[in-house]
């Protein structure tokens, strides 16, 4: 692993905290610096298919309110030059627990979240 793929890891791991900081205040804003402007989501809530763009995610959040309980961990981090794949693993948000898969990508120097899909547990 080189220098610069650590600082890679870092910078990753830094951006899924805002995503995670997000949960925690139940602010979407404090989420949104994670997101490219044209990220998507796609996952079950029950029977129904969730999908479309990322605003979708930041309606539930602040409809949602704080989940200031969360407990979430990056499980796994796999980069491939300007590409990354990231599961995080998240429980109690606000009663619910959910894996999800990140699809990142270097733009302009920066990582930005561009797809998350994710399960929600029953």
């Amino acid at each position: 692993m080189s220098a610069t793929n650590m600082q890679d890891y870092d910078a990753i791991t830094q951006l899924i905290q805002h995503y995670i900081d997000g949960a925690i205040s139940g602010k979407s804003s404090d989420m949104k610096p994670a997101f490219h402007d044209d990220a998507t989501i796609y996952g079950y809530v029950g029977p129904d298919l969730f999908a479309g763009t990322i605003q979708g995610l930041y309606d539930w959040n602040d409809a949602n309110g704080p989940a200031k309980e969360i407990i979430a961990k990056i499980v796994s981090i796999d980069i491939v030059g300007t590409v990354a794949s990231v599961r995080l693993e998240s429980d109690n948000w606000t009663g619910h627990r959910f894996t999800d898969f990140f699809n990142v990508l270097k733009v302009d120097g920066q990582w930005k979240v561009m797809n998350k899909i994710f399960h929600l547990h029953v």
